[in-house]
């Protein structure tokens, strides 16, 4: 059913044992999760590799799992996106992507996550490392201040990327910041998410975006309206965008990935419906699925 969608949906991964009994039936088997995962969403974020590069045989599971129409949105490794010096890391990078090249198309589009450190002064660097990196399709997150400025850092920026049709990944967690909790899971999120102004671009066929949700499924509502209009309006141009969903600590992210869905479906009628989550009933009861 995902196959049909006009544009790709998912969460920050596949591989959360709290999802049992909501979005996974309660007995499924860990190496199971991703099978079941592909079921009902058709891309996934690739924070796994972002953090540790997976064994051949991992990736051969993956292979095995992902059918033909799916998207990982694979992260460079974190000792490439944060050296000191990212035209040195291509080598590396080459490496990675030949270990992911089982999955062929499925990776699309890379993801180079910046950290806040990498500023202005390292656009040069930028700019040789894309234009070494070749025509695979490739996305790119900044968290540096002077990015959001408006000003010229900002037009470097987005010339750069728009000319070579590498697209700039929107991170909006204003969701997030608007809550007043303290529960543990929230502050630890609030405390190493960054908050950013929203930049919503469309440099290559496809937008990204990542919204870093309340961890109350209906206070998104008010966040999510403008881009509900905005993905709209990506798919009636023909674009292709991708849509990620996270909470502080990723419970309720499908829920929040089907009500994006859901929302998404009254603005574009002929949307195909999700498959039904395997629902607690207690999840039914306060009304957040």
């Amino acid at each position: 059913m995902t196959s049909t969608l006009p544009y790709y949906l998912g969460c920050p991964s596949w591989s959360e044992a709290a999802w049992r009994a909501t979005l996974y039936p309660a007995d499924t088997r860990p190496n199971d999760f991703l099978a079941r995962y592909t079921e009902v969403f058709n891309a996934v974020e690739g924070n796994t590799t972002f953090y540790a590069r997976p064994s051949e045989q991992t990736v051969a599971r993956w292979a095995l799992a992902m059918p033909a129409h799916f998207r990982f949105c694979a992260k460079l490794p974190r000792d490439i996106s944060h050296s000191d010096d990212l035209y040195q890391q291509l080598e590396s990078s080459l490496d990675f992507r030949q270990l992911l090249a089982p999955l062929g198309e499925r990776v699309a589009p890379y993801w180079l996550q910046l950290p806040a450190s990498f500023g202005p002064s390292r656009l040069a660097e930028l700019e040789a490392f894309i234009e070494a990196w070749g025509d695979t399709a490739l996305a790119v997150e900044v968290r540096h201040g002077e990015f959001f400025a408006k000003g010229d850092a900002e037009r470097m920026l987005n010339r750069l990327l728009h000319e070579r049709g590498v697209e700039r990944i929107c991170l909006d967690s204003r969701a997030l910041f608007s809550c007043a909790s303290q529960e543990p899971a929230v502050l630890h999120a609030q405390a190493k998410k960054p908050r950013l102004p929203t930049r919503p671009t469309a440099f290559s066929q496809s937008p990204q975006l990542r919204f870093i949700g309340h961890p109350e499924l209906l206070a998104n509502d008010p966040f999510m309206t403008p881009w509900l209009d905005k993905v709209a309006g990506w798919i009636e141009q023909g674009l292709s965008p991708y849509v990620f969903l996270h909470t502080s600590d990723n419970r309720f992210a499908p829920e929040l990935a089907r009500r994006f869905h859901q929302r998404l479906s009254e603005r574009l009628p002929g949307l195909p419906e999700l498959p039904q989550l395997q629902m607690e009933p207690e999840l039914e009861q306060l009304g957040l699925l």
